[in-house]
Parts: C-alpha cells; sequence; structure tokens
C-alpha cells in the first residue's frame, strides 16, 4: 500500500558532534546544509545556515570544556525548523551591542535577527542554544505505486 501523500509529516531529526577546532564551523554549516537538502527544505537555507555559523563559532569561543567540542541538534516538527547547539558551558548566553569598530560581539544579534525565535535550554552542567525558523516547507519525495 502507498503511503498516503496527504499524512501530516512525522518529526524529522539528526544531530552530529563536532570537534573543538576552528573548521568545525564550517562542517557544522555543511551537515546544515546536507540535512536541509536531505529533507527537501529549500527557505531559509541562508538564514539556518548563518545562525548555524554564529551559535558554532560561540561553542568554540564560549563553550567551557575544551576538549569536548559541541553537538549540532535539528528537528522539523508542525513545519517548525530548530537548531540546537549544545556546548560544555553552563554560562548564559547574552546579547550585546558591540561598537562600530568591534570585530565580535555581534552573532546573538544575528541571530535574533535573522531566526523567528531563539533562547537557551539549561541541562545540568551543559547548555543548548537554539533557534527556530518557522513555515519550513519540507519537500516530499515523490509516491511512487508499483
Amino acid at each position: 500500500m502507498a503511503p498516503d501523500p496527504h499524512a501530516p509529516l512525522q518529526p524529522l531529526a539528526r544531530r552530529q558532534a563536532f570537534d573543538q577546532h576552528p573548521v568545525s564551523v564550517r562542517a557544522a554549516r555543511e551537515f546544515v546544509t546536507r540535512t536541509l537538502t536531505g529533507w527537501g527544505v529549500r527557505d531559509r537555507r541562508d538564514d539556518v545556515r548563518l545562525c548555524v555559523s554564529e551559535l558554532a563559532t560561540n561553542a568554540l569561543l564560549h563553550g567551557g570544556d575544551r576538549t569536548c567540542g559541541f553537538l549540532v541538534a535539528m528537528s522539523i516538527n508542525d513545519a517548525v525548523l530548530r537548531v540546537e547547539v549544545h556546548d560544555a558551558s553552563s554560562e548564559m548566553p547574552r546579547t550585546r551591542t558591540p561598537d562600530d569598530g568591534s570585530n565580535t560581539g555581534r552573532g546573538l544579534f544575528l541571530v535574533a535577527e535573522c531566526a523567528d525565535g531563539w533562547g537557551v535550554d539549561e541541562t545540568g552542567p551543559l547548555k543548548a542554544v537554539w533557534a527556530e525558523f518557522k513555515a519550513v516547507h519540507i519537500r516530499r519525495p515523490e509516491v511512487v505505486s508499483l
């Protein structure tokens, strides 16, 4: 029996761990791109990639234990894409207004501007900084009857 093409989509989820190394930010963006492509998500890609870059960079710079690295988790449920970056620090991130000449301090400001929502979940000594993107359209694969 062929699946019902009008049935509600089941939640999707993927996660990947990354080393505590600067090249891991690029690897996290590539993971996000591959995941979105595999899920058939075409909208909001640039926003999602930018937010993951900023959150992964923050995890590298402020993530606590320098041996642990960080984890990127992605999920889609009810047309909302959620991206989380987990790190080993209990220190809460904060937005700040950087000086015009400053090279740092814009990450969470950019996340707040690009995402539909963001926040932090504490999980014991760890934390997950997340960003959500509403109205993500998933292109379903064609249903083929044999």
